[in-house]
């Protein structure tokens, strides 16, 4: 049975990297490089933004990162272990980041994926969001999204 959504903490690093890992490396071969996300320092990443957990059995099969700057919510990092695929889980993350985003006083969430990742393309597109631009950045072939989102309509219950 899968877990719900929780902070992430210092002792989920080391499986996050491994989730990460498993759910990005099939990318490798398409982009010819390894994906951005498997290069990432998570202990940073649960210091200083909002990383989020999904765990199955005390394992980490999905997680979420947030990232808070001058510009807005961005959703840097979404990222679902292959057993775990196609439960919903990832929608489910979006659904919270789009939260956490309002929640946070924003009008409007961002990501980025990469021109090969055509399975998240397609996924955030039907999610709403839409393509603002395309860049290389840092080798990397980007398709930047966003999604205006809209303030609740009751209080909303606390987050993790």
């Amino acid at each position: 049975m899968t877990g719900e959504i929780q902070r992430a903490g210092t002792g989920d690093v080391d499986a996050m990297g491994a989730c990460v890992h498993d759910a990005y490396r099939h990318y490798i071969r398409r982009m010819d490089k390894v994906p951005g996300p498997m290069l990432d320092d998570y202990a940073y990443r649960v210091e200083n933004n909002h990383t989020y957990v999904i765990k199955s059995h005390d394992r980490v099969i999905a997680l979420l990162v947030l990232i808070e700057d001058e510009n807005g919510m961005l959703l840097d990092n979404i990222a679902v272990h292959p057993d775990a695929q196609g439960q919903g889980i990832g929608k489910k993350l979006m659904a919270f980041a789009e939260d956490l985003a309002v929640r946070s006083g924003y009008t409007r969430i961002t990501l980025y994926t990469h021109v090969t990742m055509t399975e998240s393309f397609e996924m955030y597109k039907q999610l709403g969001y839409v393509v603002s631009e395309e860049k290389t950045v840092d080798g990397y072939q980007r398709i930047y999204m966003e999604k205006a989102l809209e303030k609740p309509k009751t209080t909303p219950a606390p987050l993790p």
